[in-house]
């Protein structure tokens, strides 16, 4: 098993090392999410994969990397599609899992 971990960990690291030397979008290239954040109100994801829980107090989001969770007050998603949404409210924590 460990085996089989650690050449999975070498492609994915020889992929960010020819995207880094190409300078290509990693977002793009690699499907990695971008996070966006106007001081602590509104908070931009794109590439996310799914929506894992919403309540008013904790949002957590799956990514291909793994997950983000924001945790706050009064947190709404005020839009999503299949690429992006906007998280608005009072955002005291963004944890990365």
């Amino acid at each position: 098993m460990k085996k089989k971990q650690k050449t999975v960990q070498q492609r994915e690291s020889k992929k960010e090392l020819l995207v880094e030397s190409l300078r290509l979008p990693k977002d793009m290239v690699l499907g990695a999410f971008m996070l966006s954040m106007t001081g602590n109100r509104e908070a931009f994801i794109e590439n996310y994969r799914g929506i894992l829980e919403y309540t008013d107090t904790c949002i957590l989001l799956q990514t291909k990397s793994g997950q983000v969770r924001f945790e706050g007050t009064g947190l709404v998603i005020e839009y999503y599609t299949n690429e992006d949404m906007k998280i608005g409210g009072y955002i005291e924590k963004v944890i990365f899992v």
